[in-house]
């Protein structure tokens, strides 16, 4: 019996100038695809990736684009050197679209309009804040959000391991409930760099007016599952994705969840295809008996497609 493999798209914050150039530069799969987000969305989202400026890299509207754009042109690098198919992909946050283009859900014109719509949305929605909390004893957040509910709103925008959740809202309702968690024995609060409070109330009307674009975009039935962050389940119908996408923007990111979905599965063998390593590092907390492989630039490609051949037996 083969090993079931699933790809995983990496979301904001895994950005770095720089980022997607050697490949770009090394396979012409690659380069279709900063030439396609060039011209599609009318800006040089490969000047903003290989040479940036860092602050015009790290604003919602460039960073979301860019992050998409380099991680499909690491996926099709991916595809061009080695002939895999994924049994599952899933994407943290903006990552998500990044898997439903992998999974056949939109082609890449229609991913780049979609991501760059969701993030001209996100990004000029201001107010709030956001706070990464660190070994938080077990049901300390839930109280700490209870509690800290009585100077405003907060809630959880991430589960990203059994370690690590984001909360989300009101700025003094987020900086009580970290004041809260490390008074009960969290490790660390750490407050995060965002335009706004992502995955939050905050967020409704952003969801409520990408629904109306997304309406408007061809969507396809998914070729392979797409575990969803809003409910960590397995999405297939073009019809759910049309409800999901709006939705994801205001609620919590079950990323714990979903790589726990996976495992479940029977997933042996996780790859990052993006920036950074950020998720392969979650997936050490959450599924550390995993395989975890990373394609994030040329060198990294090249390990993992010997790493994929020996594994799994491939020419």
């Amino acid at each position: 019996m083969s090993k079931k493999i699933a790809f995983l798209f990496p979301g904001q914050g895994a950005q770095a100038v720089g980022m997607g150039k050697d490949v770009y530069e090394s396979f012409e799969s690659a380069k279709n695809v900063y030439d396609k987000a060039d011209s599609v969305l009318g800006k040089s989202v490969s000047s903003l990736c290989f040479e940036g400026p860092e602050d015009s890299l790290k604003q919602t509207v460039n960073t979301q684009p860019c992050i998409v754009t380099t991680s499909i042109a690491l996926l099709e690098a991916l595809k061009s050197s080695v002939d895999i198919n994924a049994d599952y992909v899933a994407g943290h946050s903006l990552g998500e679209y990044c898997a439903m283009y992998s999974a056949g859900v939109m082609d890449l014109d229609t991913t780049l309009k979609a991501i760059q719509k969701r993030a001209d949305l996100m990004g000029a929605t201001k107010g709030g804040a956001m706070a990464a909390v660190l070994n938080a004893p077990e049901g300390s957040v839930e109280e700490a959000l209870k509690e800290a509910s009585s100077v405003g709103y907060v809630d959880v925008a991430n589960y990203n391991s059994p370690v690590q959740v984001v909360i989300t809202g009101d700025e003094n309702a987020v900086s009580k409930a970290g004041e809260i968690l490390l008074s009960k024995g969290a490790r660390r609060v750490v407050p995060l760099a965002v335009s706004g409070a992502f995955h939050s109330k905050f967020m409704e009307n952003a969801g409520r007016e990408f629904e109306g674009f997304v309406s408007s975009l061809n969507l396809n039935n998914a070729s392979i599952p797409v575990i969803t962050n809003v409910d960590a389940q397995e999405t297939v119908e073009s019809s759910d994705f049309a409800v999901k996408m709006p939705k994801q923007i205001y609620s919590s990111v079950h990323w714990t969840q979903t790589i726990q979905k996976m495992v479940s599965e029977g997933v042996e063998i996780f790859v990052e295809i993006g920036p950074g390593k950020v998720l392969a590092g979650l997936n050490k907390k959450i599924a550390p008996e995993a395989k975890v492989l990373n394609v994030y630039d040329k060198a990294s490609l090249d390990a993992t497609v010997s790493e994929l051949k020996e594994m799994l037996c491939l020419k």
